[in-house]
């Protein structure tokens, strides 16, 4: 008989899925439900404003434009510090930019960042994540609006392995647009003097342990990034890596994502630690 996390205290019962930009929680509806047919408490916390549905942010996509990052995170980290364990912290895209800067504040068991958007310092940018974002960096006035991907820029930029009519289901079930401040300060970072919103502590000891999960045909935010990034940690604990050969942006709906959501939990749970989260307030 398998006893269930909740009656194992050194064990975390809940996991916190954290969704990156052009999607909501709703791209987390499959993995939520397969974790909670394993006995855990799944959260997923949306970003400030963005507690309505996909359609009607859609229709007016205020909230998006007028969202930060220091807001997003703040916002989660009051989330993971109302827990009564440590949870385990699973983010895509920019949510796994949003679970590193979590774990640099020391909150968490451990984190997972699925084809993650990378913290201040990683200067890799390959072509095709320059071709996948182009649509917002080739405007400045983008930094105060909220952008959308067209279908076509979503099946190249997210969906560049499903067919174009799975691809076309997943647009209209799961894309919103992404705040271009966000994007063009993730841009502009790496040129400004001091830490900016997504710096983190790479040397930082008390940072719980960290695995990369890259998809091998991600086009906006491929393997590359994944690897400067992981490299960009020094000290114990090392992140890990790990690459699925085939898979793209939109990894954790596309066939066969079960055996990398068990296989990330199953890590997740070897190496999670039991520290308590930071005070309310701390930062």
């Amino acid at each position: 008989m398998t006893v269930p996390p909740s009656a194992q205290p050194s064990v975390p019962d809940t996991i916190v899925l954290v969704h990156g930009f052009w999607v909501t929680p709703r791209s987390w509806e499959h993995w939520k439900a397969h974790y909670e047919a394993r006995g855990f408490r799944v959260l997923t916390p949306t970003y400030p404003g963005f507690e309505v549905e996909v359609e009607a942010l859609v229709a007016d996509p205020t909230p998006v434009a007028e969202v930060t990052l220091p807001a997003i995170v703040d916002s989660i980290a009051d989330v993971v510090r109302g827990l009564d364990r440590p949870p385990v912290l699973i983010g895509h895209s920019a949510g796994g930019t949003i679970v590193q800067l979590l774990l640099d504040r020391g909150l968490g068991a451990c984190g997972v960042v699925l084809n993650s958007a990378p913290t201040e310092g990683v200067r890799v940018v390959p072509l095709s994540q320059l071709r996948s974002t182009w649509t917002v960096l080739k405007n400045p006035a983008n930094r105060h609006r909220a952008v959308g991907l067209t279908e076509e820029q979503w099946h190249y930029a997210f969906t560049n392995t499903f067919s174009e009519e799975e691809s076309r289901e997943l647009y209209r079930r799961y894309h919103v647009p992404a705040s271009g401040r966000i994007l063009w300060n993730s841009v502009l970072a790496n040129l400004m003097p001091g830490p900016q919103d997504a710096h983190v502590d790479y040397a930082n000891p008390a940072r719980p342990p960290l695995l990369f999960v890259s998809g091998g045909e991600d086009h906006i935010m491929p393997p590359a990034i994944q690897r400067s990034n992981a490299a960009h940690y020094r000290g114990d604990p090392v992140p890990e890596l790990r690459e699925y050969p085939g898979y793209a942006h939109l990894l954790p709906a596309q066939p066969g994502w079960e055996r990398i959501a068990d296989e990330v939990l199953d890590w997740a749970l070897a190496h999670a630690t039991g520290a308590r989260p930071e005070p309310a307030g701390a930062q």
